[in-house]
């Protein structure tokens, strides 16, 4: 039986198919932003074909399809979701205005708030209101809300957002709601908070609810509509989606909870990297894929909406391949935030755009062959890409070549200063960590970047330009319960403590079970704070003894562990308030194991050809084929190593080796002198 990854990105579309003996076929193919399902067709088509196999022969074979999306990301970034009302507790219908009182910038005066995504005659107060405790003080009036779903009815609305104040703690008036509003509005979307994120937080609930019912109808007609036409190809096997925690769900459930999605594709990367992390017991690596897309930030927000479900931290400069070079009215030289995206695509592709970007810089320095690009079934357009880069050198007053060298520094650093913000900043030490590069455009600026990081070695996996579809193929099924438990850990038994793992744990695996037949696996977190602090962090509990008769001092000490791991410091002394109980269900997966690599090789690697490329000066320089390299082989840079679908650099002192599994090894020569 084989399983296939897919992971939609803004320029390409990769698929993955590992078969139970661990070899591996790999595809890609170019996305298409108005329908994701025309291009993911065409990767699976791509792919049988490299199979030696049909279509539907290849889907009949396939237990298990996996796949990254990124409907949701986009319906957001483009604001093409859908219409959306809210329904709340009377007086409380501008909390998405009133945010939390604060604003990313708090000395930007200028900068209006975030359009919201349910406008203000859209969202409707109904008289209802239950204690903080879930007690019921005010009935659910039906006159009220009849009112409002009469408004909705002639609104346009296609879907309503019902948050209830305190419903987390009682959703009876959510629930009430939703089914009269299904009987009255049947071909209307309904999200529920009690449904989407049962917690503690107004505005986080109210907002997280808002966005997945802003997204829900664009994410469940492809979802749906993909899944159809799979079928109708030959698919017998199921199809997963990836979620923002890694993990992935049928497709019900990700639609259901579609909000949970808007991170699927670079969580599918984040497998990828911890099952490269294990392959190689190297478990201190920065994960460097170099791509166009937006993804959330560490915030758990995207395009100024707050996302409070639970996400991989990952870090997005909108630093790709596709990114433009401009220069602003100020004469400032900027590459990014803008992307030329799938279409038109760089002024390489010869699709009809006509803006600098970064590819088109790498093909005027020499370092990508514009004869073989997507293994020659895609070439270049060397003049395009020229021309391209002088309108922005005659802006300047610069030559081709000085432009083009400035637009690869400038990505190199923007590169660099995100990976820095997510560590230096966080008290972490990058030196101590080797560059894991992925992606199909990462290994040509590898090398700097680790370089300008002051890294010492990068590795780069055969599969690189495909990961996290690869990657996507590691992640377990997995579905997560929550429970707000409000309380100092003075005012909390051992007993209550207990009750509400295990009730979390029953309906997370029940849940879980009507997907998965096999073992099922617990993992328990509480999210936790000072008293006197306004956020909480994270705290695994994987191995602590719920029977134990120090159940409480001993949950307080893993925060106090985690608190110390994050900001350096734990406040012993002062009191610990529990917020969040949370447990996951995992159904673990089987991943096969990678191929033996070749015989180590006493020889290093013949060049299959040389070229000009630009390093610090024209230089002619080896070309090697990756899939000419063995393990055991070894080079010294300068260098090209060309896949079909990714180029690597390597520069003047850089040492390359090929380990075991034919990755490469990269040791970088010392930094660049400042």
């Amino acid at each position: 039986m084989r399983a296939i990854g897919i992971d939609v990105g803004g320029t390409f579309t990769d698929l993955v198919a590992i078969d139970a003996a661990g070899r591996t076929v790999f595809a890609k193919s170019l996305s298409t932003p108005k329908d994701q399902s025309i291009g993911v067709m065409a990767g699976l088509e791509e792919l049988a074909r490299r199979l030696g196999l049909e279509l539907g022969g290849m889907l009949a074979q396939t237990q298990r399809l996996v796949h990254g999306t990124t409907v949701a990301t986009n319906a957001l970034l483009e604001r093409k979701g859908a219409r959306v009302a809210l329904l709340t507790t009377e007086g409380h219908r501008d909390i998405l205005e009133m945010r939390e009182g604060l604003k990313p910038n708090r000395y930007d005066l200028r900068t209006p708030p975030p359009e919201s995504l349910a406008p203000r005659e859209l969202r409707f107060g109904v008289r209802e209101r239950l204690k903080a405790n879930g007690e019921v003080l005010i009935p659910l009036d039906q006159d009220s809300l009849g009112e409002a779903i009469g408004a909705i009815k002639t609104s346009g609305a296609t879907s309503v957002a019902i948050c209830f104040l305190h419903s987390y703690r009682n959703p009876a008036h959510e629930i009430a709601a939703r089914e009269r509003l299904m009987r009255e509005l049947p071909d209307v979307s309904v999200s529920c908070s009690s449904d989407v994120l049962p917690q503690i937080k107004e505005y986080e609930r109210v907002s997280t609810t808002v966005v997945n019912a802003y997204v829900e109808p664009v994410v469940r007609h492809y979802l749906e509509r993909l899944e159809r036409r799979l079928i109708e190809a030959g698919l017998k096997g199921a199809l997963f989606i990836v979620l923002s925690h890694g993990g992935m769900a049928p497709v019900e459930e990700a639609a259901r909870l579609a909000a949970a999605t808007v991170l699927s594709g670079p969580a599918g990367g984040m497998s990828g990297c911890r099952r490269c992390a294990a392959m190689l017991a190297m478990p201190d690596l920065v994960a460097f894929d170099m791509g166009g897309r937006v993804t959330l930030s560490a915030d758990g927000g995207l395009a100024g909406e707050r996302i409070a479900l639970r996400s991989l931290d990952i870090a997005s400069l909108a630093a790709g391949g596709g990114s433009i070079a401009s220069v602003d009215a100020g004469g400032i030289f900027r590459v990014g935030p803008e992307s030329a995206g799938a279409v038109p695509g760089p002024a390489a592709y010869g699709q009809g755009g006509t803006a600098a970007t970064v590819t088109d810089a790498n093909v005027v320095l020499g370092y990508l062959d514009a004869k073989a690009f997507m293994g020659g079934k895609r070439p270049l357009d060397v003049r395009a890409a020229e021309a391209a880069i002088d309108r922005v050198a005659a802006t300047l007053n610069i030559t081709r070549i000085e432009a083009a060298a400035g637009i690869f520094r400038l990505v190199n650093l923007k590169m660099a200063d995100g990976i820095r913000l997510m560590t230096v900043r966080r008290g972490v030490d990058p030196r101590r960590f080797a560059l894991l590069s992925f992606g199909g455009a990462a290994g040509l600026h590898a090398v700097e970047l680790a370089r300008e990081l002051e890294l010492t070695r990068i590795i780069v996996p055969t599969t690189a330009s495909v990961l996290s579809a690869w990657g996507m193929l590691t992640s377990d099924l997995r579905y997560e319960q929550s429970r707000t438990h409000f309380e100092s850990g003075a005012r909390t038994t051992a007993g209550e403590i207990r009750d509400m793992f295990a009730e979390l744990e029953t309906r997370a695996t029940n849940r879980l079970r009507s997907w998965f037949d096999s073992k099922i696996a617990v993992e328990r977190s509480a999210e936790m704070r000072y008293g006197e602090q306004i956020f909480e962090i994270d705290v695994p509990l994987d191995g602590i003894d719920l029977n134990s008769p120090t159940l409480i001092a001993d949950i307080e000490q893993r925060f106090h562990i985690r608190h110390e791991e994050l900001y350096t410091y734990a406040s012993r002394d002062q009191e610990v308030v529990f917020v969040n109980a949370r447990v996951a269900a995992i159904g673990g997966v089987a991943v096969g194991e990678p191929e033996a690599g070749a015989v180590p090789s006493s020889a290093p690697g013949v060049p299959r050809s040389r070229r000009q490329a630009f390093f610090g000066a024209w230089r002619e320089v080896d070309v090697f084929a990756f899939s000419d390299l063995k393990p055991g082989d070894r080079l010294s840079g300068p260098a090209i190593i060309e896949a079909e679908t990714t180029t690597v650099l390597i520069n003047e002192g850089d040492q390359l080796s090929v380990n075991a599994l034919g990755w490469l090894d990269i040791r970088v020569s010392r930094p660049r002198p400042a």
